[in-house]
Formats: C-alpha cells, structure tokens, sequence
C-alpha cells in the first residue's frame, strides 16, 4: 500500500499550519534555525525563541560574533542546551567557509557541526525543495499506520529513509510538499496518543483497515522532576542570569536536594563545555570564563 500523494497535498494545502519558518522569504539559515529548536521541543515554545533569534541573528556570521554564551543565554529554556552550542560552532563554519549561507547538499550539511541525518535532509527538502526523504517522529508513525498496518513504528532503521523515499512523488517540486504535508499529518492529526482518524485525508490506511490493531511497544515515561537533567538546568539558569563569572555556593543553592547529582550534573556541564571555570575557582557560562 502507499500514500496518495495528490489527495495529501491538496489536503495540506488547505489545512497547514502558519507557522513563520514556512512563509515565503525564510532563508535557509533560518529553516536551520528553527529545525535544530524543534528538536523534541513543542511548536508553542519554539516559536517566539525562534523570532527573536531571526531578529538578532538574521544570518549566520551575526550568530558567529556572538560568544557561545550570549547563544546560550538567548536559548533561554528550549531544553538540551548543547543544541545551542552546536548551532554557534555551525555558524562560524557558515561564515567562515560557506560564504555566510546554508549549503543545499545534504552530504556538505551532514559535515557541519550539530547537523545529523534529519536536519540536513530537511534543510535540503524545506529551504531548497530537494527531493529527498525527510524522516522524523511523525513521519515514521504515519508510514507505519498508513502503509505497514502497525500502531508504532518501533525503533528508527535505515529501511526508514529507503520506504519514505519510495512514497515520494516523481516531481521535485511536489516531493517537497509531499514530505512537509507527511510532517503535518502525523503532528496533527495521526498523533501518538489519540489519531483523529475522522480528519485523516487519506483514503487507505492499512492500519484502519485492520481495525486500529493496538501496538505492541512498550512506552517508557520519561520523567524529568529530580533528573540530573533538571539539575543541569537549574545550574545553568543561574548562571544564565548572572552578568559575570559566579562562586560556587551560587551553584550550591540552585541544587540543594542531592550534592552528588549536583557535581555530576557541573561535571557534565564543564565536560560538554557549556560552563567554563576561571583560574580562579568561578564558574561561567561557555565563552564568558575571562569577563
């Protein structure tokens, strides 16, 4: 079974999303931008992150004069901090070997700093309509339903972006919408938890025709209250707002509950290079140790 390619277009092209990183004149440094905050982050706390940093780092030699803590600081609490850090080291590349812009080809993206295998391919489709597979989340859950007949699509494999690649339309141009419209489809309406099979647009879906088989995965909760990630959170926002380099004891009472977790969650903070201490004992964010 495949996926009718005409009636999901036409279905998107109706129904889509304005979200502000699809609007015509979005650059593809922007696109970047957005795609690496999307990342296991929510559309609703992205978007205004996302405005800001267009208006302060409209392209990628502006992000690359800022130091790694203003990127970190402007992240505020999108969550996964070393996203931040990364794209930072991506934008000094851009500006330095790229001519200040965002390549098309998904191999030259794959060797940038923070880009894997998602995020260059969606680059490539979203900011130069490439035809080529873009898989996440979303995409492998609707393939999975509408194609296999299976609830999950159980853990990611490389089979993933051969089957996407087979759904895609023949013209270039419709691929790419095909692939934002598999996108759309899977955040919207085929979601995880509670499919809204009645606005579903496809006319076949093997998984509906077999009577919405439960899945066989076993979810795990992933909780966050007490987690060392929590912890480095915590210690990152006070250091977010500091001006300057802080002493320890600020760090102490960020995290009173466990002093294990909260050495190892430093420890991990100055390992991933997202703190720096100063000689003289202090603790600042990535870049801002001498200030």
């Amino acid at each position: 079974m495949s996926i009718d390619s005409d009636v999901l277009i036409d279905w998107y092209g109706e129904t889509a999303r304005d979200l502000p990183w699809r609007r015509p004149g979005v650059s593809a440094w922007q696109i970047l931008m957005s795609e690496i905050m999307l990342q296991q982050t929510p559309v609703v706390r992205v978007e205004p992150i996302w405005r800001e940093w267009v208006a302060r780092w409209p392209v990628p030699s502006a992000m690359a004069a800022a130091s790694p803590g203003e990127v970190l600081r402007a992240w505020g609490k999108l969550g996964y901090p070393r996203r931040a850090l990364r794209l930072h080291e991506c934008s000094r590349v851009l500006a330095a070997e790229h001519g200040d812009e965002v390549p098309g080809d998904v191999d030259v993206l794959l060797g940038l700093p923070g880009i894997g295998a998602y995020t260059a391919r969606a680059v490539a489709c979203f900011a130069y309509g490439q035809r080529v597979p873009v898989v996440d989340t979303n995409v492998r859950r609707v393939v999975a339903r509408a194609v296999h007949g299976r609830a999950e699509a159980g853990n990611p494999a490389a089979r993933d972006l051969v089957e996407t690649e087979e759904l895609l339309p023949v013209r270039i141009d419709r691929a790419a919408v095909f692939s934002a419209a598999l996108m759309e489809l899977g955040a919207v309406v085929c979601t995880a938890r509670t499919p809204d099979c009645d606005l579903c647009p496809l006319p076949r879906c093997a998984w509906l025709a077999a009577g919405r088989p439960a899945s066989d995965v076993v979810r795990r909760t992933q909780k966050y209250d007490g987690t060392d990630r929590q912890a480095r959170g915590r210690l990152l926002d006070v250091l977010r707002g500091a001006s300057g380099p802080v002493e320890r004891v600020a760090l102490d009472l960020a995290w009173t509950r466990d002093p294990g977790q909260r050495a190892r969650a430093l420890d991990s903070l100055l390992t991933d290079g997202l703190v720096e201490q100063t000689p003289d004992g202090l603790f600042a964010l990535a870049g801002e140790a001498g200030s």
